[in-house]
């Protein structure tokens, strides 16, 4: 008989935002003419640049002659837009990568979970909390998460970022072996200046620890003295792995398109304290169980960095803090407290009166018509808070502002 990986049977019955949708539907249901209007999963609603449909349709053309046909691409990705990457993104910015150190893959999510396949099972593990599911989720899979009590894992290192202490976490009460970090922050928007990142940095190389550093809303940041990658401060490139992402950048969600920074510099170790280079692992891992990214959906990628493309992104991208400032002055005008929303297209709203993160959730549901994502759902220093997103339509962000003052002034 085929046995299971029983530690599929710990998580819980189902992800954070398939019970929004069910809550979603059911109001649905009995509401069918209110108009719900969605500030809670972060998917972008603005449609994709014009040099990116440009390059994408040619693309298309290619496959239809034998000439410019592309069968199987290199797994790692082509290397027209691995250097588009690094000479955009990282070559602008002081930092200096070799083509084979950036993985082009179907998105950041994949690879945050993906990434624990080169690791052992029993390494320790430190997060921020609150904190993306994901990150939780995939390791609970892979065994490293120890049992459920009281909605902490047991073997997990939660690093409360609050109200408290400003959203600017301490370093881990213990040690772990492997820490993640996401800046600018899904979900509370908030963000770290060089020397706090810094901090971080040093910390992990003094104590051997792997920083898993998601940086998908990089594009978002408008503060100067906020760094874009990890590997802006000194040394990071000994202890970092950067996951980076198309979706909210350049409106890929349903594209689908990302990277990882797997620098030759990073080593983990085996039992027996040999040093192991990182980068192998997982080229070897993605050359095993991922076929690589389609030319197309590749091409598209490319477009981005274009002179056109630049500006049409940047143009979406403030659209979309428009939205975020715009929603920012509505709530507070409310009298609701908030964060974020300044480098990040999240606001993290500190629930009125004491209301439970689900309690507020159901309210606005039924009472404003608006969903956003329930902060307790992100980890237990969620509790208390909601989470909205500003990649929603102008006059659907005009309008819920709207609501929210009718409802609560």
């Amino acid at each position: 008989m085929a046995l299971i990986n029983e530690h599929f049977l710990k998580l819980q019955n189902s992800y954070l935002f398939s019970d929004i949708a069910k809550k979603v539907n059911s109001f649905k249901v009995t509401h069918p003419k209110d108009k719900i209007i969605r500030m809670g999963i972060g998917d972008v609603t603005q449609p994709l640049a014009p040099a990116v449909i440009t390059a994408m349709h040619k693309a298309v053309d290619d496959m239809a002659t034998t000439e410019n046909f592309h069968g199987y691409g290199p797994e790692q990705g082509y290397s027209f837009l691995i250097d588009a990457i690094i000479k955009n993104d990282y070559t602008s910015r002081g930092v200096f990568l070799e083509p084979s150190e950036v993985f082009v893959s179907d998105g950041a999510k994949s690879d945050c979970g993906n990434i624990g396949d080169i690791l052992r099972h029993d390494n320790s593990i430190g997060v921020l909390d609150p904190v993306y599911p994901v990150y939780i989720d995939s390791n609970v899979m892979s065994g490293r998460t120890g049992v459920l009590e009281d909605g902490k894992w047991s073997d997990v290192v939660y690093i409360p970022c609050t109200e408290e202490n400003n959203f600017t976490p301490e370093l881990p009460s213990r040690r772990v072996d492997i820490l993640y970090l996401c800046y600018p922050n899904n979900p509370t928007g908030t963000t770290l200046t060089k020397d706090e990142l810094k901090k971080w940095v040093n910390y992990a190389l003094a104590n051997d620890v792997l920083i898993m550093y998601d940086s998908a809303y990089e594009a978002y940041i408008q503060d100067p003295n906020i760094p874009h990658s990890i590997y802006e401060i000194k040394g990071a490139k000994k202890v970092a792995i950067e996951f980076r992402s198309f979706s909210k950048t350049a409106g890929f969600t349903g594209v689908r398109c990302g990277y990882t920074v797997v620098s030759k510099e990073l080593n983990g170790f085996t039992l027996g304290g040999e040093r192991v280079q990182l980068n192998k692992l997982w080229n070897r891992r993605q050359t095993t169980k991922f076929n690589g990214t389609s030319y197309v959906t590749q091409r598209g990628a490319e477009a981005i960095y274009t002179p056109e493309g630049k500006e049409q992104v940047k143009a979406t991208i403030n659209y979309y803090m428009t939205n975020a400032r715009i929603m920012k002055e509505g709530l507070q005008a409310c009298g609701l407290k908030m964060y974020g929303g300044e480098n990040a297209p999240y606001l993290w709203v500190k629930t009125p009166k004491g209301l439970t993160s689900w309690k507020f959730f159901d309210k606005l549901l039924y009472e404003v018509n608006i969903v956003g994502t329930p902060g307790v759902g992100f980890g237990p220093s969620g509790e208390g808070y909601l989470r909205l997103t500003a990649f929603g339509d102008r006059d659907d962000t005009l309008e819920a502002m709207a609501r929210l003052k009718k409802w609560l002034l």
